[in-house]
Order: C-alpha cells, then structure tokens, then sequence
C-alpha cells in the first residue's frame, strides 16, 4: 500500500520527463554550486541521550530516529535538540522521566531506517512512542519516492509491531534554502512536498499520525536564514530546532495520551481543518506546515473508497478570533467527499486528538 500511494502521489507532481531532462545540465551546474555554498563545516552532532525529568515513576520510553535534523547537527549542545526539548516538556507535563534514545544518522536517508530500527529495537524493545524526522536527503539524494516510502512504511509497521506510537515530522520544504538557485529551488519545493504528502499517507495507513515541518513552520527561516538556520546554511539553528519542537511536541503529548483543553474537540472549519481521504489530507498538510494528519473514522467507518479517512489539524501559537454560535468550535467538522447522509452531517470520531498544547515551554 505505502508503494501504491508513492506511486499515486508522485504522479502527480506534473514534472513532464522530456522538460526534466531538457533541463538537466542546468540542474547539475545548480546542484554543484549549491553543494560548495552550503558545505559541511561540523564534525558531529551533540549527543542528546539520557533521561530527561526528575520526576519519580517509570520513564516514558521515547525513540528518535531519522537523519541530521533528528540528530540535532546545528545545535550547539545536547540541550537545543528537537529530541531534547521534546523530552524535556513531555517529562514536565507528564510528570514522568522521559528516556531518550536517539539513533538517527547524519546524513541518513530513508533505507537507512531499518538498520536505525534494529539498533533502536535491540536497546529498547518496547518504546512508548518514536519520532522519525526523514526526508531531506532523499530528495539531494533523488532516491526514488517509491522507494523511500516503502523504507518508511517498513519502519512504522515494525514500532507498530513493537507497540509504539509513531510521529513522524515529514519532509522539510528545501525551497526555502537560500545557497540553492533557482530554477533548482522551485524543483526542491515540488519534490518536497510530493514526498511529504506519500510519507503522509504511508504512515496514516499503519496507525501513525504525521506533522508537516513544511519550512519548518513559518516564514522566519525564509525571513530570518540568520537566526533560524546554523552556519552553514543548511540546518537549523538552535532557534529553528526550538521552532520544530514546538510544532511535533503536541503530537508526541497526544499520542502519548497526555489531555489538554482541546482533547476531544471536533475539527472546525475556520482553522482549516476538517475530516478528509487520507490522500487529499496528505496534499493539503504538505502545503501548510504545522499540520497534523492521523486517522480517524466517520459514522463508525474508517474508510471509503478513496480509501482511509484521516482528521487534518491545525495548530496556532496565538488564538483564535471569537466566533458566533453558528460557526463557532462546536461546528460540524469538515467533512470533504463524505456519503450523502440524513441532514446530520457525518461526525468524525478521532482515533487521535488535536492537543492544541501551550508549546512555549518547548523553547
């Protein structure tokens, strides 16, 4: 299934083979000037495992997995690491110890999941929840969409198998990265974004939920390279990985079935969200980073003939305006392609909720 939907969302990038290949010399050049600006100036990236918390209590087991971002390069101690801050604030609110273990790779890509997984699996059998941040080097890398979804799809099923819950923060927007020309860059974005909509619908179909980094949630990275991306203009800073965290953090506090005030709360129309197939949730979180995909169910059922239905969420820093009684977040969720029905529109009954969580504390 994660190799059909590759296959389904690819398609339709729209990226015509004779164009591409018109236009691989300047690509190549691009690509190579691109490769000097940017650089590789760290030796390595902190090592952020160890328990997180002083609280008393079983630790909460959390996994990370994935490539440099998941590892923290840019970060200038083990302290500013999205593994890190996540832990930190999960430990707080939970009021339990979290146990990290970080086994993602500099530079890894995703058919390098399964040797991450069987380290992980080996030092801890049964984790509570992973986060897998992957993406960005299949894209440098141009390994096929079909592929590296099938890489992660292997990956969520075995921590499914394994009892874990599964986030997965989906393939960053390379557009925004400044060292890489045009018409390079406007080619990165596409190819981004139809990675993360397949890796989207892979993971929704085994019980995982996703996050869109997208450009890492905002305009500051395109507006503020300085601030939000490390030196050598590829990844994140201290500030961009403080920003990332906060937009996974709710999706971990979720499945690790930690309340908030919006826990139970029906998707409402105003903010964008709404109860769709899985493969049309997948297109629009690609294109609106801080989205949060996971599946749900719709009059009992969890499919239709487009195949699952998801919940798309959506998550803001500041509140909302004040809404009248006829719009307001009591609303119907917003069904797309729902069966005809009885006047009562259908109701979605999430099998995750939208923590709508404070994430001040993640930075």
């Amino acid at each position: 299934m994660a190799r059909k939907a590759a296959t389904y969302v690819a398609g339709s990038a729209g990226i015509g083979a004779a164009g591409f290949l018109g236009g691989w010399g300047v690509l190549k050049g691009e690509a190579a000037i691109a490769r000097r600006v940017v650089g590789q100036p760290f030796d390595g990236a902190p090592d952020d495992n160890g328990v997180y918390g002083a609280a008393p209590g079983d630790p909460i087991r959390l996994l990370v997995l994935g490539d440099s971002t998941a590892k923290g390069m840019g970060a200038d101690n083990a302290t500013q690491t999205v593994g890190a801050i996540v832990s930190t604030a999960a430990a707080a609110l939970a009021g339990r110890p979290v146990q990290l273990t970080n086994v993602a790779v500099v530079g890894a890509t995703s058919p390098d999941l399964d040797g991450q997984l069987d380290q992980a699996l080996h030092q801890v059998p049964h984790p509570d929840v992973a986060l897998i941040m992957i993406g960005a080097n299949d894209v440098t890398s141009r390994l096929s969409q079909t592929d590296a979804v099938a890489h992660l799809a292997e990956c969520v099923r075995r921590l499914r198998d394994a009892g874990s819950e599964v986030v997965v923060g989906t393939c960053p927007d390379l557009g925004v990265i400044k060292p890489v020309p045009q018409p390079l860059r406007q080619l990165a974005r596409r190819w981004s974004r139809h990675l993360a909509a397949a890796q989207t619908v892979a993971v929704v179909e085994l019980g995982g939920r996703t996050v869109s980094l997208g450009d890492l949630l905002g305009h500051e990275f395109s507006d503020s390279p300085s601030v939000m991306f490390s030196k050598d203009r590829f990844h994140p800073s201290a500030a961009g990985y403080a920003r990332a965290a906060s937009a996974l953090l709710p999706s971990v506090l979720d499945a690790l079935g930690q309340a908030s005030p919006d826990t139970g709360r029906k998707p409402n129309r105003l903010r964008g969200e709404a109860v769709r197939p899985v493969s049309s949730a997948a297109r629009r979180a690609a294109k609106d980073p801080g989205t949060e995909v996971s599946g749900t169910q719709v009059k009992g059922v969890a499919r239709n003939v487009r195949g699952p239905w998801a919940v798309l969420l959506r998550r803001h820093r500041q509140p909302l305006p004040e809404e009248n009684d006829a719009t307001g977040s009591d609303a119907e969720p917003d069904v797309e392609d729902a069966a005809p029905s009885t006047p009562e529109e259908p109701v979605a009954e999430p099998v995750h909720h939208d923590s709508g969580t404070d994430t001040t504390a993640a930075h």
